[in-house]
């Protein structure tokens, strides 16, 4: 993400003409603001039936067949997938990748948005390309696509060698392995799930199907020394590098390496997370059947909601944890093994202050748009709202969104 500290924190209110685009295109898609909040952007069309992107009621110079997948990437340039002449490509802030291609999906960014990763196909045949360089190898199947939190680097789940339909031998025998960089793994598995590099970028981690029976994790190509009934998507630990990953045995836990790092057996372990410091972990657990709550460090938080905990945060320091809940048909927020209202239309998620004194969400209700901070919600409602930044030092929050058909960007003084 884009260094906040250069960002506006001074202006209390910036505003933005939106509404009058409806008067000037017959055709305006949902809008997409930046980071910073100083931009608002859609997918517009023209008289003459062609797709152009407007910037604070600027278009792009040049206008494309077919435009979707449009992003701002997190360090504020905007980005989306554009077709001209029957073929598709990267357009960043107007101006397309040299290498055109049969298609494109997927697009990913770095942690910092200063590279940019898609999926492409060409001739029947699939690749990443990273930053408009491509992969020398192509494959007739790519899945799980992945870039690394540094950009360095991306992976995806190829296939190795083709297969017949009902050819359950080779099936099983395995034809699937990570690609980082388009290179294949030596080994080929029955099945690859999530690609997931570590935070520089050097490693790749992978959960897989060795057969029928027996799941592992494997890191950089090597497996772990025991496999499982089951096991979920692994996560490095930013300090140390050891991997992680829930996995069934008995109950589902959390193993480190291959060895079990929590004694407690759940009826499921969901999306594990480290503190920024690698001491803490924090994880969405299902104490029993048909209720959900969080672990940290092994200890099952007391509250439970009946329907899903998702969208889990850890704050930088490990000290507060916030997550999307919904409990008895409604959506609510859960902080700290305290819920702060579960009467809510739909929640997004939580965002934690730098100092972690702070936790702000959008919600939804009755049809409009509000911030809840700190389990208070603020009283003006919005017909459009994006997600909220905190300033660094946590005493500022930056809120984007259109009130009576306007783009208005707010600092709310906390």
């Amino acid at each position: 993400m884009a260094d906040v500290k250069e960002w506006d924190w001074i202006d209390r209110n910036k505003k933005r003409p939106f509404s009058e685009w409806k008067n000037q295109y017959e055709w305006i898609e949902e809008p997409y603001v930046s980071p910073d909040g100083e931009k608002i952007a859609a997918i517009v069309r023209d008289e003459e039936d062609l797709f152009n992107v407007c910037v604070n009621g600027e278009v792009w110079e040049t206008p494309f067949e077919k435009i979707y997948n449009l992003r701002f990437s997190p360090d504020g340039r905007l980005t989306a997938l554009v077709s001209q002449d029957m073929e598709w490509t990267v357009a960043v802030d107007g101006t397309p990748w040299e290498n055109w291609f049969g298609f494109v999906w997927n697009l990913m960014f770095s942690k910092d948005g200063t590279h940019i990763g898609t999926a492409y196909e060409q001739d029947m045949e699939y690749a990443v390309a990273l930053d408009d360089t491509l992969w020398e190898n192509t494959y007739s199947s790519i899945t799980n696509i992945s870039i690394s939190p540094d950009g360095s680097q991306t992976s995806a789940t190829v296939q190795t060698e083709p297969l017949d339909a009902a050819d359950i031998e080779k099936y099983n025998k395995g034809i699937y392995t990570p690609a980082p960089g388009g290179n294949p793994w030596e080994r080929s598995f029955t099945n690859v799930w999530e690609n997931v590099f570590s935070p520089d970028g050097k490693s790749l981690a992978a959960d897989l199907r060795l057969n029928r029976f027996e799941y592992t994790i494997a890191v950089d190509g090597k497996l772990w020394d025991k496999t499982f009934p089951n096991v979920w998507e692994p996560c490095f630990n930013p300090v140390t590098g050891e991997v992680i990953a829930p996995v069934s045995s008995g109950g589902w836990t959390l193993a480190c390496n291959g060895d079990i790092i929590w004694k407690s057996k759940f009826k499921q372990v969901w999306h594990p997370q480290f503190s920024a410091d690698g001491k803490n972990i924090a994880a969405i657990i299902s104490p029993e059947f048909g209720k959900w709550s969080i672990a940290l460090n092994d200890r099952a938080w007391k509250t439970q909601v009946d329907e899903l905990i998702t969208d889990m945060v850890i704050g930088s320091n490990g000290t507060r944890i916030a997550a999307v809940v919904k409990d008895k048909g409604k959506w609510g927020i859960i902080v700290d093994d305290q819920l702060w209202n579960t009467d809510f239309d739909m929640v997004w998620q939580p965002v934690i202050s730098p100092d972690e004194n702070h936790i702000a969400a959008k919600v939804e209700k009755d049809g409009k748009y509000f911030i809840i901070l700190d389990g208070s919600l603020l009283p003006t409602p919005y017909d459009s709202l994006w997600n909220p930044v905190f300033n660094e030092a946590g005493n500022k929050l930056l809120i984007k969104a259109i009130i009576d058909g306007e783009y208005n960007r707010i600092l709310h003084m906390i």
